[in-house]
């Protein structure tokens, strides 16, 4: 299975301009986007690794005529909500997902792109041991899809702990990009 994603530059919503200082530290407002194009191959993945094997993700046939979807198949809800901590883990290494709301607004269809968003929404320091602090923060979720990314397809807010508030200034997949292992995403 091969995943295609594309990581989009960390926006202060207070500003609304990109910010690419390698020492930025989260703050609250700060959002980060992901482009991620779902497959047949993706889906059929999951189904199989997840065990949902509902007829509305695999045939288009079924998924029409049954599930109301004119387009056809849709990819599972939890695959595309699988994008959120996926963000969060590529600009904070070390980071932990302790939960996740989510409210499903609209499908979204094997082949269409997604922009998904995190953006913190409140930061705490919580007690280390020693000389460690960990922080525990709330992240809004959103994902889009359509070309001007009109439409709203998944909502929700994440709870993360993460190691440290300094953004990765290259992300995992970008640091592999580099070094010629990209096939591996």
């Amino acid at each position: 299975m091969r995943l295609v994603r594309a990581i989009l530059p960390v926006v202060r919503t207070a500003s609304t301009t990109a910010a690419s200082s390698p020492n930025r530290v989260l703050r609250v407002g700060d959002a980060v986007r992901e482009r991620r194009h779902f497959t047949g191959a993706d889906v059929a993945a999951y189904a199989a690794v997840s065990g949902d094997r509902n007829p509305v993700h695999l045939d288009d046939g079924i998924a029409r005529e049954v599930g109301g979807f004119q387009r056809g198949r849709v990819v599972h809800g939890m695959l595309v909500a699988s994008v959120f901590p996926s963000v969060i883990a590529a600009h904070f290494p070390g980071a932990v997902y302790a939960s996740q709301t989510l409210r499903f607004a609209a499908p979204v269809y094997v082949g269409d792109e997604v922009v998904a968003q995190v953006r913190a929404l409140h930061i705490r320091m919580m007690a280390g041991n020693g000389s460690t602090s960990r922080y525990l923060v709330k992240f809004e979720t959103k994902c889009f899809t359509g070309k001007d990314e009109g439409s709203l397809a998944i909502d929700g807010e994440a709870m993360a702990v993460l190691p440290t508030l300094d953004w990765s200034s290259e992300t995992a997949i970008e640091k592999q990009c580099k070094d010629g292992l990209a096939g591996a995403w």
